[in-house]
């Protein structure tokens, strides 16, 4: 059965006047999208799609956050790998998972970030909920808490992480900054800070780096992050503790140091993981948001609303990535795997740091020990936007224009044209 010809269907009208088709629109007619302007590259993926375009060999790409191995190569866990075929092997069906998530990466979450003797999951009074990856938790916390104080204003540390100020804006708050980078004396300005949030408004919520501080490198010890909390019970403001590199500064308990600190003090806060780099799984978007809540009566009802946010948004989580997550977390040879290698490479890390370091004093600079100071995978290194452009444009060395680097990126094939190349710019004022 031939179909019918164009003319044969019914003509489309809007008030009362007969729509053209689309064969004869004009170039000139005005359409849905035709007033939309473009949007500006991400600050820190749009450095990787022109490191792509760049067609220079020997080029480095120091600009976003992925660990890579001392050969330059992406990493693959060995724990992971391991998992992975385990849970290939049983091809078992591709069910939905809960709207909440899988429940075995739930308890061992909760257990990884709070501790497994932790009063507040004998209590109950801990909510977690598969979320994707870090930022898919940043954005369920910030969706919940935009329902329940809409009027509340967001402070993120100035800098942060550029989709922080992004993301909480998007969901409806009015984001501000604290003062955190002390460009002067290459630190915190930890007074500043404190100042800062002495200053806030009962109910502002605080995102906070619990380690490895995004993009600076730069955490506060633990006598400053007491003071911190302090100030955040004293004022009633909410901590949203974002814990994306547990494991890359000192060890996984003692990068959970903030997260624990705050469990003692807080009748209410949230947390936002990742097992992107900690697990090597960032394309399978693994990450988890914990709430803490006064008592487990509230904690069932706060449970019930994520749940509607989650619904309304993806429906539930994807469920790979859980389980391989879940089969190291709870394996005690896997984990124990986990742990040795998390280790490398949080050692590699620091290696790579030290060796940047002497590479650069031997050719005649001095006064970048800070380098060495800072922690986790990124160095704010202090260069300016135009020296960064220079690094690019003229060395092919990709950093941002915020100064930041990426010292996983680092390795033994690429660390002396990398000191070159920050040497030559330097020169730029």
């Amino acid at each position: 059965m031939k179909p019918p010809r164009p003319e044969a269907y019914p003509v489309r009208t809007h008030n009362g006047k007969p729509v053209a088709l689309c064969a004869e629109r004009k170039a000139t007619d005005m359409t849905l999208f035709s007033e939309l302007t473009q949007a500006p590259a991400d600050p820190i993926l749009g450095v990787t799609e022109a490191f792509k375009a760049d067609e220079r060999t020997g080029k480095v790409n120091l600009g976003v956050g992925v660990y890579l191995d001392g050969e330059g190569k992406l990493l693959l866990l060995g724990c992971v790998a391991k998992a992975a075929d385990r849970i290939a092997a049983i091809h078992a069906p591709h069910a939905y998972l809960p709207i909440d998530g899988l429940g075995d990466y739930l308890d061992q979450v909760r257990e990884l970030v709070f501790c497994a003797d932790s009063p507040l999951l004998a209590d109950k009074r801990v909510v977690t909920v598969e979320a994707l990856g870090g930022t898919g938790a940043l954005r369920l916390g910030a969706d919940m808490l935009h329902e329940v104080a809409p009027g509340a204003k967001v402070l993120v540390s100035d800098p942060s992480w550029e989709n922080h100020q992004a993301l909480f804006a998007r969901a409806g708050f009015e984001v501000g900054t604290y003062r955190y980078y002390d460009a002067t004396n290459r630190g915190v300005d930890v007074e500043g800070m404190l100042a800062d949030l002495r200053d806030a408004e009962a109910g502002t919520i605080v995102v906070l780096h619990a380690c490895c501080h995004n993009p600076t490198g730069y955490d506060l010890d633990h006598e400053q992050w007491a003071k911190v909390v302090d100030i955040i019970a004293e004022r009633d403001l909410v901590a949203f503790c974002d814990m994306a590199y547990q494991g890359f500064a000192e060890g996984l308990a003692e990068d959970a140091f903030l997260v624990r600190l705050c469990a003692g003090k807080l009748d209410n806060f949230l947390v936002a993981t990742s097992f992107s780099k900690s697990l090597t799984l960032y394309g399978q978007r693994v990450g988890a948001l914990s709430v803490v809540c006064a008592d487990a009566a509230e904690a069932e009802r706060l449970r019930s609303r994520l749940k509607i946010v989650i619904r309304t948004n993806y429906s539930n989580p994807p469920i790979f990535g859980a389980l391989v997550a879940a089969t190291v977390l709870s394996d005690e040879e896997l984990r124990t795997d986990w742990h040795a290698e998390l280790a490398t490479m949080r050692e590699r890390i620091k290696a790579m740091r030290t060796a940047l370091l002497t590479e650069l004093q031997a050719r005649g600079i001095d006064d970048m020990g800070h380098v060495v100071v800072q922690r986790g995978m990124f160095s704010y290194t202090g260069l300016t936007a135009d020296q960064m452009r220079a690094l690019r444009t003229d060395h092919g060395v990709y950093g941002t224009d915020a100064g930041r680097i990426c010292i996983a990126g680092l390795n033994d094939t690429n660390l002396a044209k990398v000191a070159d190349a920050i040497a030559a710019v330097r020169m730029i004022r």
